[in-house]
């Protein structure tokens, strides 16, 4: 018998455009087995975003066949951490998969993450390609395993939400997640912390870049890196991850205007490793030689963040 997937699509139901298009390419995959697809609507009418995907469902028969389609309110906490865990509570499947509504997996996507998993392995990510505008950028982790200690020295980008595939029961999203910053990191690092998540090193998901309404909320991504550091207190060990999380920080509050608190941490980065280049960046912005938004756009134009 195949394994089954239960697909959690969490929305908000403000891009009908990129939700039909990641549930058409979740439908799409090539997969013997049962998939059922919840797409989890926060904050929005469930009959509005069930409306919008109508289109893509119906020439299928949503209840026929091996596909599954449902639309579903959150039923947790307000957030996209508990719009995952809605749908995880919703599935009865063998795995679970997470796709995010601006994200679009690529053809053979779940059966090569099925295939690394049968040995044992708990939890798959695969490699992406970031799209910005119409460039595309691919991502590769370089390796087919990811331990906790690589998660510690690097974020690891392309161990992203989207790629996530997992045994059902295994692991839950932690809903105290600080607007819902930095839940993936934070699943992904403990799920490494059980035994190493195994990966498939070619882009399989196709990643919008920069289109989050996560990008700019800087009170929220720094909240989010505090969070991670008083709960995961491995991330300040390391030199190289420590000053990456320290430099993040200092950009944070420099973009928000924070000159201090932006310069003392740029000298906590400088103090763990001083080659790291996001301090001298956020000392830049802080200073006023060059906005934040600029920044993220140079970057992102190369397929990477701060």
């Amino acid at each position: 018998m195949s394994t089954s997937i239960g697909v959690v699509i969490p929305t908000r139901g403000n891009r009908p455009e990129q939700l039909r298009a990641a549930t058409k390419a979740a439908l799409d995959q090539a997969y013997p087995g049962t998939i059922d697809l919840v797409i989890v609507v926060d904050g929005a009418s469930p009959e509005k975003v069930a409306e919008q995907v109508a289109d893509v469902i119906a020439p299928r028969d949503a209840t026929a066949g091996h596909h599954r389609v449902r639309v579903l309110p959150n039923r947790l906490s307000p957030g996209l951490p508990g719009a995952r865990n809605t749908g995880i509570a919703a599935c009865d499947t063998d795995l679970i998969a997470f796709c995010d509504d601006d994200d679009m997996w690529l053809p053979g996507k779940l059966a090569a993450q099925v295939r690394r998993l049968e040995p044992g392995a708990e939890f798959a990510s695969c490699a992406i390609e970031i799209a910005y505008g119409s460039r595309r950028v691919p991502r590769l982790a370089g390796t087919d395993r990811v331990t906790k200690a690589d998660l510690i020295r690097s974020r690891m980008v392309m161990v992203h939400s989207s790629t996530f595939l997992f045994r059902r029961g295994a692991l839950w999203v932690d809903e105290s997640a600080p607007g819902g910053q930095n839940e993936d990191w934070d699943l992904a690092l403990r799920a490494a912390r059980r035994q190493p998540i195994v990966h498939v090193d070619r882009p399989l998901v196709r990643v919008a870049w920069g289109a989050s309404h996560y990008v700019a909320r800087w009170a929220d991504r720094i909240a989010g890196l505090e969070w991670m550091l008083a709960r995961h207190p491995e991330l300040a060990v390391d030199p190289r991850g420590a000053a990456r999380i320290y430099g993040q920080l200092a950009f944070h509050n420099a973009a928000l205007g924070r000159r201090r608190e932006a310069g003392r941490w740029a000298l906590r980065t400088f103090a763990a490793r001083i080659g790291e280049p996001r301090a001298p960046i956020a000392l830049a912005v802080a200073a006023g030689l060059i906005p934040a938004s600029a920044v993220l756009s140079l970057l992102h134009h190369r397929g990477h963040g701060i």
